[in-house]
């Protein structure tokens, strides 16, 4: 039964295959052994960690272990000041882990919550409410306006029955429903018209279903099993510094061990090389890396939270820097989801409306002409239409019910709309013209109203006013033209003659192929004591006054947001449940649909394989009419061609595709608590040019990143070249264990730190994505690395070498040789940090801009000297005072790793100027070519 196509079955083929009764339902004791047989209405959660062993999980990094490693070394040299700050950096990393992926294991319980508490169900004859997770397949349920659906049924009977199903299937309007059967196979859910689906809400009118589905079988519960097996995508920054930790600790060791055999060798106490080859050890694993990164991480989130963007998840961050395609969900996200009238066509001339959201402001223009109701008796006459035969209600949200006027000007939160999307456009629409339901009040009264059913596709009322009465007649056009016999032309009533009738489709048709979604408006003048019992009474002889074109308008910063990211060299694709002419029209207004791009429906894409999908994924922009499992094997595909994925999305289909995405973005206001819980970033705004401030923050962030990864290798390989060098050269020890511990906790740390909250560099948008799998030593900050560190050892050693030769001998002599090494090793690594905030060289880039480094600098310079000078300090860290000689001596051979390297820069850029990375678009269009 789990594959049926229920749509297609005759309500007595349904009944029999489900085996129960129209008029009485199932037997009570029937109810209760499909129960057992079924299980329960409820959607699983899925096997679930306890808090206990997802926080025990968090130790089990490769880096975090090394880390522990480091902090018991540490503690038996005696250092318990690094002994503790690793640990602290340990827990803290911790916690941070822990409380993400418990957040994680709240999704299912916000999809839990979508579930209706009660239902009304038919059992043995009777009319019973019963707990929704109780109802089996069988059960006959009733369902009236303002009904969550508790299970997915099919269709008995409908009457005037809408429902809203944008968080599930994505389309921005309720969906009017029937009971027919529907005779076509592979149906996308928002066109399974006679089916009502657990979690979706009913809008309107009445119906009356049989279940067919419970719990995990649901559409919703399908949902929930995509969720609960996708798994998260482990972020580009945590594969690099996984692979990053591996690679530096490997290297370390070993050049740690080598040093210690090379001094044993060299005539050196094995006792001191074993303290001094620890203390390199400790002081070339970055033990702060994790710390550094958690912070610039978090620093980088309140930037965020202060442009409207929520970050849950810290490395999310840094992953949105890199996306290469953002796909984003059409309703809500690219558009307001607010249907707005922005056309009308009254016999003879076509009229632009203005004005945006519910706001009832702005106004019918022709030709950039304002146009007034008071001197177009045909738009007169539409726009009451529009208002009488509606039961939309625009009120201030501040009040529980507020006429509507169009005065002083109003923020848009100040007006919401209660009743169907598509009755309120007409209402805004109204008026935004002067009139509204209480300017007509008293003018008119309604008597009788006939509902919009799903076989009329119309609905009408007949109201009285100043003696006489009007039929106002409203829906699909293309119906209501067979009601017609005349037309109102300007101004006059006129026969509705075969060339008139023309001239009203072509105007149709043109709105339809805009995207609009089209209504017709139509009355007729009763005559004083006709009867109109019937809608068919009603509706008859009418005259038709005009049409009225819709659409859910994007919203106004996007196109701006979509540019941005083109430049950036960043894809933008839509992903919506909406028909795909509606989509296209939104895509090519927003800039998303180049000439060339392709776009896809549901059907197309259910029938590719993922072969075939793979294929073309890299040219297609627009997928419409897809379900949440199609948008899976869209970010699935698009993660196979090597692409960084960012899924914007508001509703419940959107959760699986956002948790699967390399960073999933709900929305803030709109979304539902189940995309939310799914994301790693949540749109505060709902505003998709948040998204942009987010992609400039990641990559600065992930710059940064790489400046202070610069930095602290750098100095490491100085640290470790100038003992290595000092060994195999037969010399004494240039540094002592202490030493190198004090450079590594103090010198390394805080202008590492002022590091990760440093300035982006300008061109920073307006580079390409750089791939998921570049290495983090890519674009040459692996020569950087080696070649300053290579520089900065050497130098070092070389102040040591020609200071221990002209210094006295003895151990007068090697603790000043000693002292001038670690003061020349500490300058070349402070002048060096400010070489790391520029691409290019020192030169580039204001060396005061940042603050906070010049500041750490200032601090590292002051802590060195009153090493030096102190008295007090000068016997443990083994210093002695050093003169003018000796500082001038250090502070060249500090300068030269940075500056030699700094001229040949700007020399080598001056012949050869660097062309700037280039964006490659596909032949005829603006996007860009990711491939």
């Amino acid at each position: 039964m789990e594959n049926t196509n229920w749509h297609r079955l005759s309500e007595e083929e349904l009944l029999a295959r489900l085996g129960c009764s129209p008029e009485s339902g199932l037997a009570p004791d029937e109810a209760a052994r499909r129960l057992a047989e079924h299980g329960r209405n409820e959607l699983s959660e899925g096997e679930k960690l306890s808090p206990a062993k997802l926080f025990l999980n968090q130790f089990k990094d490769f880096m975090v272990l090394v880390l522990i490693g480091a902090t018991l070394i540490s503690g038996l040299l005696g250092e318990y000041l690094d002994a503790i700050t690793i640990l602290a950096i340990i827990v803290i990393n911790a916690v941070l882990g822990f409380i993400q992926e418990f957040r994680a294991e709240r999704s299912l319980r916000a999809l839990k919550e979508l579930s209706a508490p009660t239902a009304h169900a038919l059992r043995g004859g009777s009319i019973v409410s019963v707990a929704a997770s109780e109802l089996v397949p069988g059960d006959i349920v009733l369902l009236q306006s303002g009904d969550r659906v508790p299970a997915d049924l099919r269709l008995l009977s409908a009457n005037g029955c809408q429902a809203e199903e944008s968080a599930l299937t994505g389309e921005s309007v309720p969906v009017s429903k029937h009971a027919d059967p529907i005779d076509e196979d592979d149906l996308p859910l928002g066109d399974r018209r006679n089916m009502a689906f657990l979690g979706t809400l009913l809008t309107g009118g009445t119906a009356r279903g049989v279940v067919v589905r419970t719990g995990m079988g649901t559409e919703m519960g399908k949902i929930a099993d995509l969720i609960q097996q996708t798994e998260e995508m482990e972020t580009p920054l945590q594969r690099r510094l996984e692979q990053l930790g591996k690679i530096l600790i490997v290297v370390a060791l070993g050049l740690t061990v080598m040093v210690v055999v090379a001094g044993i060798l060299h005539g050196q106490p094995a006792y001191g090389m074993f303290l001094a080859g620890v203390s390199l050890a400790v002081a070339a694993i970055p033990e702060g890396l994790p710390a550094i990164v958690t912070v610039a991480l978090a620093l980088g989130v309140q930037r965020m939270i202060r442009r409207k963007a929520i970050v849950r998840k810290l490395p999310s961050v840094e992953t949105l820097g890199c996306a290469s395609v953002i796909c984003s969900d059409k309703t809500g996200t690219l558009t307001q989801n607010k249907m707005t009238v922005t056309r009308v066509w009254t016999g003879s001339r076509e009229l632009e409306v203005t004005g945006e959201g519910y706001v009832p402001q702005g106004g019918c223009f022709d030709g950039g002409k304002p146009v007034e109701a008071k001197d177009d008796a045909s738009l007169r006459r539409m726009l009451q239409i529009a208002a009488l035969c509606n039961n939309a209600v625009l009120q201030r949200a501040a009040e529980p019910a507020a006429a509507v006027r169009s005065s002083a000007p109003e923020p848009e939160e100040a007006w919401e709309l209660k009743g169907d999307p598509t009755e309120g456009a007409l209402v805004v629409l109204a008026a935004k013209m002067g009139l509204s339901a209480s300017s007509l009040e008293g003018l008119y009264k309604r008597e009788q109203e006939f509902p919009f059913d799903s076989e009329r596709k119309r609905m009408s009322v007949v109201v009285s006013h100043q003696g006489g009465r009007l039929a106002c007649v409203k829906g699909a056009p293309d119906l209501l033209l067979e009601r017609c016999a005349y037309i109102l032309w300007d101004g006059k009533v006129v026969p509705f003659t075969g060339t008139l009738r023309t001239k009203v489709q072509q105007a149709q048709e043109a709105m339809a192929q805009s995207a609009l979604r089209v209504l017709g408006l139509a009355y007729r003048e009763l005559k004083p004591h006709e009867s109109c019992e019937t809608a068919e009474e009603a509706e008859c002889q009418l005259v038709f006054a005009g049409l009225a074109g819709m659409i859910d308008p994007p919203r106004r910063e996007v196109q701006a947001a979509i540019a941005t990211c083109r430049r950036a060299g960043i894809k933008t694709v839509m992903i919506t449940g909406d028909h795909q002419l509606t989509a296209e029209a939104i895509a090519a207004q927003l800039g998303i649909m180049p000439r060339g791009g392709l776009s896809v429906s549901g059907r197309e894409l259910a029938a590719m394989s993922d072969e075939e999908l793979d294929k073309v994924v890299d040219n297609i922009y627009v997928y419409a009419r897809v379900s949440p499992e199609h948008k899976l094997r869209i970010v699935k595909s698009l993660q196979r061609k090597g692409h960084v994925v960012a899924m914007t999305g508001d509703g419940v289909n959107d959760a699986p595709a956002i948790k699967a995405a390399d960073i999933g973005i709900a929305m803030g206001i709109s979304g539902t608590d189940v995309s939310k819980e799914a994301s790693s970033l949540v749109l505060g705004d709902d505003n998709f040019a948040s998204i942009v401030s987010a992609i400039e923050e990641g990559r600065s962030i992930y710059e940064n990143i790489r400046k202070f990864i610069r930095y602290l290798l750098a100095s490491n390989v100085g640290e470790i070249l100038t003992m290595f060098l000092a060994m195999m050269a037969g010399l004494p020890l240039p540094l002592l264990p202490i030493q190198i511990l004090w450079v590594n906790l103090v010198t390394d740390g805080l202008p590492a730190m002022a590091l990760g909250v440093d300035q982006a560099e300008n061109d920073l948008m307006t580079q390409k994505p750089r791939s998921a799998r570049e290495s983090i030593f890519a674009r040459r900050l692996g020569w950087k690395i080696v070649s300053r560190g290579i520089l900065i050892g050497v130098c070092t050693l070389g102040a040591f070498w020609i200071t221990l030769r002209s210094a006295p001998e003895g151990a007068a002599g090697l603790a000043l040789a000693q002292t001038v090494a670690f003061v020349t090793l500490v300058m070349a690594q402070l002048i060096h940090v400010f070489d790391c905030r520029s691409s290019r060289s020192i030169f580039h880039r204001n060396i005061l801009q940042n603050k906070y480094l010049v500041l750490a600098v200032l601090s590292s310079l002051g802590l060195m000297l009153a090493v030096l000078y102190v008295p007090a300090l000068q016997p443990i860290f083994k210093t002695v005072p050093i003169g003018l000689r000796e500082w001038c001596l250090s502070l060249v051979a500090a300068g030269i790793p940075t500056f030699v390297m700094g001229i040949g820069s700007v020399l080598g850029s001056s012949k050869k100027r660097k062309p700037k990375s280039r964006i490659s678009y596909t032949s005829g269009g603006s996007q860009p070519s990711l491939r």
